[in-house]
């Protein structure tokens, strides 16, 4: 059967022509669109082609040192930051938004101040937080240069940002999900976690996502807070992650080639990090139905 609104490419010729305003516009979001892609593909494509060749067992070895600035403790200590970040961060981030959209009042100042303030803060450039980590944790705190200093301040800083993605996704859900709930006799926590948390998961993961992005991508940060030791770190030691390894290899003007190769590595990482968290979402739409 054939949908019955369905236009042939010369039914749209001739609409676009009576109103030239829609032809434009219709022209504009396609260039758009076409650039962005062009951009994108531009910038992978450079990143490969400068850092492929430049890949060699060397920069793979299980320790650093001078000769093959091996890349598998940042590596490692990229992952550790990225799970640390996010045992922090996730949890008040999620039970924040579910404060904000479930149980606030309509209308409460409370709300207003802190939605403000979470924008505010995800404006605010990186180095601030650096600083901010460096003479809190690092020197109040006496946590020195530490992987846990740079986990609190990344958490600090995608906070904001999860916070927001989860409470745009709890307002998704349709009302018609906690009437049904509430019509069946189930409380309001059981409806909250039972009914409603899982129906906003993919859309709290796409922020997730985007945490993880910043965490991977952060260096101003963490050059005042975790350091740039280049060695396995636990979450008391100095260490730097794939992005600090980049910037440092960068900035010595020695191992320009190793640096290009490390960003192909941490661009691997990025979508392979996305594409595992891309796939439990659809894996928890399916399940949930949403």
């Amino acid at each position: 059967m054939q949908a019955i609104n369905r236009q042939s490419a010369g039914d749209k010729l001739r609409a676009y022509f009576k109103h030239p305003g829609s032809l434009i516009l219709f022209l504009l979001v396609m260039l758009a669109a076409l650039i962005t892609f062009a951009v994108l593909v531009f910038l992978i494509a450079y990143i490969l082609v400068r850092g492929v060749p430049y890949l060699t067992p060397s920069l793979f070895a299980l320790e650093y040192n001078s000769d093959n600035v091996s890349l598998m403790p940042a590596v490692v200590n990229t992952l550790l930051m990225i799970l640390m970040s996010l045992l922090l961060a996730v949890p008040f981030g999620i039970f924040a938004a579910i404060y904000l959209v479930e149980y606030a009042k309509k209308g409460n100042k409370l709300v207003s101040v802190v939605r403000v303030t979470a924008e505010t803060l995800s404006g605010i450039p990186s180095i601030v937080y650096g600083l901010f980590g460096m003479l809190f944790f690092v020197t109040t705190l006496k946590w020195s240069y530490s992987m846990l200093s740079g986990a609190f301040t990344l958490a600090i800083m995608i906070l904001p940002l999860i916070m927001r993605t989860t409470e745009e996704a709890l307002l998704a859900v349709p009302d018609s999900y906690r009437e049904g709930s509430f019509g069946l006799g189930a409380g309001k926590l059981r409806t909250v976690f039972r009914i409603v948390l899982p129906s906003a998961i993919p859309g709290i993961l796409a922020g997730v996502i985007l945490g993880i992005g910043r965490i991977v991508g952060e260096t101003a940060a963490l050059m005042y807070t975790s350091g740039t030791v280049a060695k396995y770190a636990g979450p008391m030691d100095s260490g730097r992650t794939l992005a600090l390894h980049m910037y440092v290899l960068t900035s010595e003007a020695l191992h320009v080639n190793e640096a290009s190769a490390t960003a192909v590595v941490l661009l691997v990482v990025v979508i392979g990090i996305n594409a595992l968290s891309s796939f439990v979402a659809k894996k928890l739409r399916q399940k949930t139905g949403a």
